[in-house]
């Protein structure tokens, strides 16, 4: 699946917009998306680091038209971490050479609120 897929929009609600200042972003993502699939879509599509995924399915409601009563439709939901520090990683390499990762991480989702 593309990370355009994968990531459907973001959740915006009192609780989820409590959790930015820690670093905690919601999504709608995709049923069938596992959690590595969508820290590796969200780090694709915003460049930022991800520490933790987790996911909640959450179940559709029952509602009422008239004298029809149906149920509005299951969605995934995920709620993801990200690093709020990137610092930069430095590794050996075989001769004993430190060297320092060049990757360039983001500390915040600017897109999320549609900034």
């Amino acid at each position: 699946m593309l990370p355009e897929e994968i990531i459907i929009a973001p959740v915006v609600t009192e609780k989820s917009n409590d959790q930015l200042q820690e670093g905690k972003y919601t999504f709608k993502v995709n049923k069938k998306a596992t959690k590595v699939e969508i820290a590796k879509a969200v780090e694709k599509l915003f460049e930022v680091k991800v520490l933790n995924v987790n996911t909640i399915t959450v179940r559709g409601k029952q509602k009422r038209v008239g004298y029809h009563v149906g149920k509005t439709s299951d969605w995934k939901k995920a709620i993801v971490t990200i690093d709020t520090n990137p610092s930069e990683e430095t590794y050996l390499t075989k001769g004993g050479k430190e060297v320092k990762a060049s990757k360039k991480y983001k500390d915040s989702i600017d897109e999320f609120m549609g900034a």
